[in-house]
């Protein structure tokens, strides 16, 4: 399988008609030697980057590390490929960075450097490998090997530590011993490593298709506890007669199903977390036990977790939601399409899909054989029904500027409260959702006070009660 991309060869080519060594190198080699597609194409040569730009005109160097980014234009987009200049680096004082670097004409210096021994094989533009490390040998042997002392490689950068689990839950290969002993021993200086760089490395062990192997291995490491360690809080925590594992495992087996089914990182994060709280609302033993209020101790756990590993806020509020909203009750026969509305305004109608992705997971990761049993088919059913009845404030047909325009209602936080009143009793009933109705309504609001105005709507919104979340999240101290 040969799936290196024509540019890539014209870049070889052009370095090597100038007289210099050229060569793609690391992952990419790795892959075209497991006959699998790569997407990231770094190249090494012993051009320096002056040298690389006087070839490459249209080119940009920005750093201090001998890597020039080389333009690609293609027809539906540019590329940047990677071309860096042979090196040997300093010390690394922040478990990072080499202090310094030293540019040489020499390949073997330059490969000493690398992380593992499958990711420092090189290949010229005719396809011949020069492996000057075993790289080929740990390759056939299905190892992930430190270039080198696991000790130094590991110490320079810490990140590393995560990268050789990455690499061993993507490609299903073992940690030789030595440089999993290292990883054990180093697992504390992972701390030292910035969140964004170990959010982006944990998402991609989170993307593969083995995850739940990711992350008992980051467990049997110790790293796991420097990125997300309220999951090791589940460990041989029971659960009651409706689960055979426990938290722990429960967790891993629901992520496991939506890694089963390659669906989206949303839904494998949701999964994970989803009974993230069990720990520490469990009350009692046995098959008796019960875990009250896990779902919303769960929700503000889940966001502060992602905030701290620095995801967007908007994905975090995204699952928060989900881990609030997985528990929700679901009957044919006395669940009405008013409840089942309650639920899409709550949960959003751009993330009911998915909450029903949860709950399929969470069913097989709980040991049931059935993912989609008639009530959740049923549920389903009756959400894509509703979900296009007036369920969010957009869908009113009366707004803020209609209620001071035309019915001279004084601007302030009054006509929010009414719009969430009207809101609620159209959900209730969306064929009150008419101009007659709601003028004649709000009209009557209007002589409520604004306290008793947002008693109405989560009286009648009774799946979110925001203020005894937030007492029951004070209980737990979250």
């Amino acid at each position: 399988m040969n799936n290196i991309p024509n540019y890539i060869f014209e870049i070889l080519n052009l370095l090597e008609k100038n007289h210099f060594k050229a060569y793609i190198i690391g992952g990419a080699v790795r892959d075209f030697l497991l006959q699998k597609e790569s997407k990231d194409w770094d190249l090494a040569t012993n051009a320096t980057p002056d040298e690389i730009q006087n070839i490459f005109p249209d080119s940009v160097y920005e750093n201090t590390f001998g890597t020039v980014g080389i333009k690609i234009r293609l027809e539906e987009e540019t590329k940047i490929v990677e071309v860096t200049t042979f090196r040997k680096d300093s010390l690394y004082e922040d478990n990072r960075r080499p202090k310094s670097v030293e540019y040489v004409n020499s390949l073997d210096d330059d490969v000493k450097r690398r992380d593992f021994t499958v990711n420092a094989m090189a290949m010229n533009h005719n396809l011949e490998i020069t492996d000057l490390i075993n790289g080929k040998n740990d390759l056939e042997s299905k190892l992930i090997r430190t270039v080198g002392n696991p000790q130094e490689r590991f110490s320079e950068d810490a990140l590393r530590l995560l990268r050789a689990i990455r690499f061993a839950t993507e490609l299903n290969f073992d940690i030789e011993s030595e440089t999993w002993k290292a990883i054990q021993n180093l697992a504390p200086s992972l701390s030292t490593i910035s969140q964004e760089r170990i959010r982006d490395e944990f998402v991609k062990i989170i993307m593969t298709k083995d995850a739940m192997k990711g992350i008992q291995l980051l467990e049997s490491s110790g790293l796991l506890q420097y990125i997300i360690p309220e999951l090791r809080e589940g460990i041989n925590v029971t659960q009651n007669g409706h689960h055979i594992y426990d938290v722990w495992e429960h967790l891993l087996r629901t992520m496991d199903y939506a890694c089963y089914n390659n669906w989206s990182l949303d839904i494998r994060i949701a999964g994970l977390l989803h009974d993230i709280a069990k720990p520490r609302t469990k009350e009692g033993e046995g098959k008796y036990s019960t875990f009250h209020n896990h779902e919303i101790v769960g929700a503000s756990m889940s966001y502060e977790i992602l905030n701290r590993l620095r995801f967007p806020k908007k994905f975090a509020g995204r699952i928060s939601k989900l881990v609030r909203y997985h528990m929700f009750y679901y009957d044919t026969e006395d669940v009405t399409e008013s409840s089942v509305r309650k639920l899409v305004y709550n949960v959003g109608t751009e993330n009911i899909k998915d909450l029903i992705k949860l709950r399929e997971c969470d069913r097989i990761g709980s040991g049931t054989p059935k993912a989609r049993p008639y009530r959740l088919r049923h549920f389903e059913y009756m959400a894509e029904k509703v979900i296009t009845d007036p369920i969010n404030l957009s869908m009113l047909k009366i707004n803020g500027d209609i209620l001071i325009k035309d019915l001279k209602f004084k601007p302030g936080p009054t006509i929010g409260a009414i719009l969430n009143v009207l809101l609620a009793e159209i959900i209730e009933n969306p064929s009150l959702n008419n101009i007659d109705y709601l003028y004649k309504r709000a009209r009557e609001l209007e002589k409520e006070n604004l306290s008793e105005l947002k008693k109405q709507s989560l009286e009648i919104i009774k799946q979110t009660n925001f203020e005894q979340d937030l007492k029951i999240k004070q209980k737990y101290h979250v």
